[in-house]
Formats: C-alpha cells, structure tokens, sequence
C-alpha cells in the first residue's frame, strides 16, 4: 500500500498534479492529498480552516474546519449549494428546524441548499470537512441597469 504523504496545512503549496498548469480535470492524476485526522489531531489553533482544496481545474471546493471547545456557528442558511459535512474529530450538535442533532467523529451530515442549521462544538471542540460545489469566481462585467 502507498505510504500516506506527511499532512499539508492550508498554507502549504501543492505539489504539481500531474502534468505543468492541468487545463482540465482529464489531465489530473487521483492522489492522496493529505490526512485530515493527523491536522486535527495536531496542537489546538484558534478556530478556522486548517486546510483547504486549492488544486488547479477543481469543480470543488473543500476545506478542514476547526471549532475550539464550545464554539458556535451561528443559525445561516446556504441558499445556493448543497454541502456535505463529515466530522473527523470531536463531538457537537447540528441544530436545525427539526431539533438538534448529536454529532460524533465518523458523522456524515448532508446540508441541502436553503435548509437553516447552526452547528456548536462540544468540551473537545469539533474538526469537521466540508464539500461542496465550487462556486464561480467573481467576474467584471457591466451592471444590467447601466
């Protein structure tokens, strides 16, 4: 089996995917891109983004999130994306309209776009990973009044 690579913090760069400047996801080569338990597990850091998907050609985006014990997101809803939530280390609660939901390391949560939730962290703070589709980047254009 290929030895897992060492883990990459999200202000690490990329090595190169395979061939210089990918053009097109045809052209990436699959790889392990890192271990999402080990920067967990690593010493607590202000709340935040440990890691985050920044591969060229991607069509989505992904991100190690860090909560410290306790911490809160407050009630928000994604009214555009749908997002899938795994948990990697730590317990806390998902609430939402339906009441809350306990979450625990291994919990795979799917947020659907325009559905309403907050999320808190419990006593060990809570690590999770997010995916969703990458959304467009901002472009220059003329406003469609002018």
């Amino acid at each position: 089996m290929p030895e897992t690579p060492p883990p990459r913090r999200q202000d690490e760069a990329a090595e190169p995917v395979g061939t210089a400047e990918v053009a097109g996801a045809a052209e990436a080569a699959a790889r392990v891109l890192c271990d999402v338990r080990a920067l967990a597990d690593e010493p607590p850091v202000p709340s935040g983004v440990l890691w985050k998907l920044a591969e060229p050609g991607r069509q989505l985006d992904a991100n190690l999130i860090r909560l410290p014990a306790h911490a809160r997101i407050d009630t928000h809803a994604e009214l555009d994306l749908d997002v899938l939530v795994l948990v990697v280390t730590g317990t806390g609660v998902l609430d939402t309209p339906e009441g809350p939901q306990p979450l625990a390391a291994g919990a795979l949560l799917w947020l659907p776009h325009g559905s309403a939730r907050s999320l808190s962290a419990g006593p060990e703070g809570l690590a999770y990973v997010t995916v969703h589709r990458r959304r467009p980047g901002m472009q220059i254009g003329r406003r469609a009044d002018g």
